[in-house]
């Protein structure tokens, strides 16, 4: 039997940009994390690297699906060189802020801009999804890119600190930088794999529109994702410490991860003939049902053990997502829909940091993991709700391709 992931990097220009495309999202993970490293290393202040990381976190929420709603109207390689150059200024001229000591607000004045940073990793999918439409190795890509991103959030953050704390405070946001220079540069690069301008008045299916219908229910469901994964970051962490092994919480984080890449390599050899979104409900019902174990866990191993199950079910929710974004948004705004559902994902982490640290200072770990249960529930309860109008949006955009099939034919 062929190897599916053979098969996608057989096609012409897919090496090229996939690898400028893993140099260029680094920067992603890195940033936020470098940053309140370099601050709370050079500023002795955890509430202003805090508060400096929230900014660029939340500029680049708002930001990011813009930079993406240009490249798909004019072209990735006219919109994403100068949106990195913002970035990449914005980020330099934050050093220098740190390195000559200048006013906290400089600080807060450059943290904006460095959010226009865009998300190679929705390029990417985009640059798939043309080169594969109507390829059953098309869920084979967004399997790979899938577990990209896993690995990029693990190497990410765990470089930028030793960085910062290696070198000197402000390698990790400079290497966050360079990264995204080089990334973006190599990927316009490769011109061949583009993805052509698409006619944002062509019909669309409705409720398919920017941010409405559809995508929105696709983003919150990711938003919810995202809370799992910030709280079983926080709570391993203090798990671990009430447990006087602060130096495991490593193997649970890495249990965690393992378990999604795993699934979305194995996901993406798979061709099942269910629909997508009753898989996306059995994914997410998987989701929900695997974070209750975390409410009995008693050791480092079990926690790892749960977390790794908990992880199998998170990275074919990805999947699917994506997937059901590609046959439901229209062409003209796939990547701007692909980074509105990353930015939900990134979005939900930091919600699920915040509030799991919250509910471990008043309630303890148990705590922590019932911000993960409630999310699990909740995206489940979402994705039973409007799995009807995920059936028939992906089934109006069908029936519109065969008519255009025929009408071409004809």
């Amino acid at each position: 039997m062929p190897n599916p992931y053979a098969q996608i990097f057989a096609v012409r220009g897919a090496k090229g940009f996939t690898v400028a495309g893993l140099i260029g999202r680094m920067p992603v993970a890195m940033t936020n994390i470098g940053i309140i490293t370099m601050l709370s290393a050079t500023h002795g202040s955890y509430a202003l690297a805090g508060a400096v990381a929230a900014t660029f976190t939340l500029s680049m929420a708002l930001i990011t699906p813009q930079v993406s709603r240009l490249a798909d109207r004019h072209g990735q390689r006219r919109v994403l060189p100068p949106a990195a150059a913002v970035s990449v200024t914005s980020l330099l001229l934050m050093l220098l802020c740190v390195r000559f000591d200048a006013p906290y607000w400089a600080l807060f004045a450059f943290a904006v801009p460095a959010g226009t940073m865009p998300n190679m990793s929705a390029m990417s999918r985009a640059r798939w999804t043309e080169l594969l439409r109507g390829s059953p190795r098309l869920h084979t890509a967004y399997s790979f890119e899938s577990v990209a991103d896993e690995l990029t959030f693990i190497t990410g953050p765990a470089l930028s600190v030793v960085l910062s704390t290696m070198a000197f405070a402000q390698a990790g946001p400079l290497a966050a930088a360079a990264f995204l220079a080089l990334g973006v540069t190599l990927f316009v690069a490769q011109r061949g794999t583009e993805p052509p301008l698409q006619d944002p008045d062509a019909h669309v299916a409705k409720g398919a529109g920017a941010l409405g219908g559809t995508l929105l229910v696709l983003v919150l469901t990711l938003l919810a994702g995202g809370v799992i994964v910030g709280a079983v970051d926080v709570v391993a962490v203090a798990f671990a410490e009430s447990l006087g092994v602060a130096s495991a919480t490593g193997v649970v984080l890495s249990a965690y991860a393992l378990g999604s890449a795993v699934s979305g390599l194995a996901f993406g050899a798979l061709n099942l003939s269910w629909r997508l979104h009753t898989m996306l409900v059995v994914a997410v019902a998987g989701t929900f049902v695997t974070t209750l174990p975390l409410l009995v866990v008693g050791s480092i191993w079990s926690l790892s053990v749960a977390v790794f199950f908990a992880g199998i079910f998170f990275a074919p929710t990805m999947i699917l997502v994506m997937t059901l974004i590609e046959r439901t948004v229209p062409p003209s705004k796939l990547t701007e829909g692909m980074t509105w559902a990353l930015t939900g994902l990134t979005v939900g982490t930091a919600i699920g940091t915040f509030s799991s640290g919250l509910a471990v200072e008043e309630y303890g770990t148990t705590g922590g993991f019932l911000v993960a249960v409630g999310a699990g529930a909740a995206a489940l309860a979402l994705v039973l709700v409007f799995t009807p109008l995920l059936g028939r949006a992906q089934q109006a955009r069908e029936e519109h391709a065969s008519e255009e099939a025929a009408g071409a034919g004809g």
